[in-house]
């Protein structure tokens, strides 16, 4: 099945909800300039209230956060993920995050790391070279998953930009980032779509992209920072929806 994330969680409520309504994971920003903004210590009140085998992502930016700060923020927070968002050289900035020390981590901690569409769409060549890249870091940890080896699980395909690294509401070109999704499923690497996502379309950019997770936020809203429930279960079902339909 689909992995689901609902991302900007700010309160228990919400991620109760999300929980109930069959969610694998919730996110939580720790960017201050996102009005979904939580402080660590408000994200683990909630964390510590969550089923264990609910996945617990900190989305943190790259460049605005140092590790030392990651750490602080993961131990703090009690979460299970680091989702980081990147807005320049994603090769170097994925690579420089793989040298963090894995073992100050929590056991099965995951690494995600979330990239702006636009970034990887522009041509083609780029994105061949960034699949040929981040496959060639995979062949470089024989014998480990990218997660025990500290580097990455998954990547995100957002449409955020450099301003607003994610949380848009508007979804990207699809149909473009199929080259990008198919080389990534030829190199063993996970696609998680976010970004304008809604129980309306997610079904539609599962059947282009056939994502391994999907990852909404803004669109299942009532106002930033604060879900609407009704949303919540309607993209789930969605998403289940579109399980069903692709397995017959």
């Amino acid at each position: 099945m689909t992995w689901i994330k609902i991302c900007g969680i700010t309160n228990l409520e919400d991620a109760l909800v999300a929980v109930e309504a069959g969610a694998d994971a919730v996110g939580f920003v720790f960017y201050e300039k996102s009005p979904r903004n939580i402080t660590p210590e408000k994200a683990r009140e909630i964390v510590n209230q969550l089923p264990d085998q609910i996945e617990k992502v900190g989305v943190v930016v790259a460049n605005s956060e140092s590790a030392i700060d990651v750490l602080r923020i993961t131990h703090t927070a009690g979460l299970t993920a680091i989702q980081q968002h990147l807005t320049l050289s994603p090769l170097a900035s994925a690579q420089s995050g793989a040298a963090t020390d894995r073992e100050l981590f929590p056991k099965r901690f995951q690494f995600f790391i979330s990239l702006p569409a636009a970034l990887v769409t522009a041509n083609e060549q780029g994105m061949a070279n960034l699949v040929n890249s981040v496959v060639n870091i995979h062949r470089e940890v024989p014998g480990r998953t990218f997660a025990e080896a500290g580097v990455m699980k998954a990547f995100f395909l957002d449409s955020g930009n450099s301003a607003q690294p994610g949380g848009t509401g508007e979804p990207f070109d699809w149909n473009r980032a199929v080259p990008l999704a198919e080389g990534m499923r030829q190199g063993g690497l996970k696609l998680v779509v976010a970004g304008g996502l809604t129980p309306e379309n997610v079904a539609e950019a599962m059947g282009i992209l056939h994502p391994w997770g999907v990852d909404v936020s803004s669109r299942v809203e009532v106002s930033p920072g604060k879900k609407d429930h009704g949303k919540i279960r309607a993209f789930v079902k969605a998403v289940r929806d579109a399980d069903k339909a692709n397995s017959n």
